[in-house]
């Protein structure tokens, strides 16, 4: 797939695009336009703003009710990749997984099986699916910017005393929470989301870790809240973290 057909729309700091390889129909991609950006209140704001257009157009396109995000931090997948999307680049990526009745395959069977071994999407498949999301985000988006409102962007929302919790799920293994009780991403604000990034980046890496694995799921079961799995990775680890943690009833309800 080549990179022009792999664009599906374009913000101010962001794109929505499919991977070379789409694990399925609902598999697209946000990623940072420029590597060079600073992750600060303008492109957080964006990235929300793109994550509600894809979200949208999954929901128009595909009937998806639900939807997981995988990312990973300072960490590219290794060898067979178990339990995580490979690499395309070294650009900041977040993969979108829509959900609906129906779909022919998931991601976390797909994510279960060695890298070589998934089958993914062909392209004259999805030729129509992208034409159709292509189309969806175009009349989805302001007609006066590419992007959400450029004051309201750059404006810093003040909010009060911390706003993400860390809590210790094990080893090697982080759950952020927004203090706010957040059950969708929807309902997240930029601050928040910049608080999440900075938690992030000073997790404790003992033990020769080199990044992180994280996986972004929303409450929906009734009183579930928005939750980030942080998950410890390294290139000399004996066990992969990422096998056990879909097999745990959390992960398989969003992914399997």
């Amino acid at each position: 797939m080549v990179a022009s057909r792999q664009l599906l729309y374009r913000s101010a700091f962001w794109e929505i695009a499919r991977p070379r390889h789409p694990l399925t129909a609902g598999h697209v991609l946000i990623r940072l336009s420029d590597p060079s950006t600073v992750f600060a209140h303008p492109s957080a704001a964006d990235w929300l703003f793109c994550h509600g257009l894809a979200r949208a157009a999954l929901a128009e396109v595909l009937g998806a009710t639900r939807c997981t995000i995988m990312f990973a931090h300072q960490w590219h997948p290794l060898g067979s990749a178990i339990g995580e999307p490979v690499a395309e680049s070294s650009t900041p990526t977040f993969h979108l997984f829509g959900r609906w009745d129906g779909e022919t395959t998931t991601p976390g069977h797909q994510l279960s099986l060695p890298a070589h071994r998934r089958t993914g999407e062909a392209d004259h498949d999805m030729e129509a699916t992208d034409a159709a999301m292509r189309e969806s985000l175009r009349l989805a988006r302001p007609e006066t910017a590419a992007g959400p409102d450029a004051e309201a962007a750059a404006a810093v929302e003040p909010v009060p005393g911390p706003l993400v919790r860390a809590v210790d799920a094990g080893p090697r293994h982080t759950v952020l929470e927004p203090v706010r009780k957040l059950a969708a991403i929807s309902e997240v604000r930029p601050a928040e989301l910049l608080a999440i990034g900075a938690a992030l980046a000073v997790l404790p890496v003992p033990g020769g870790f080199s990044g992180i694995s994280c996986v972004a799921l929303e409450g929906e079961e009734p009183g579930a809240l928005l939750r980030v799995h942080a998950l410890g990775r390294s290139a000399a680890e004996v066990v992969n973290p990422l096998e056990d943690f879909l097999d745990s009833p959390e992960v398989s309800l969003a992914l399997l």
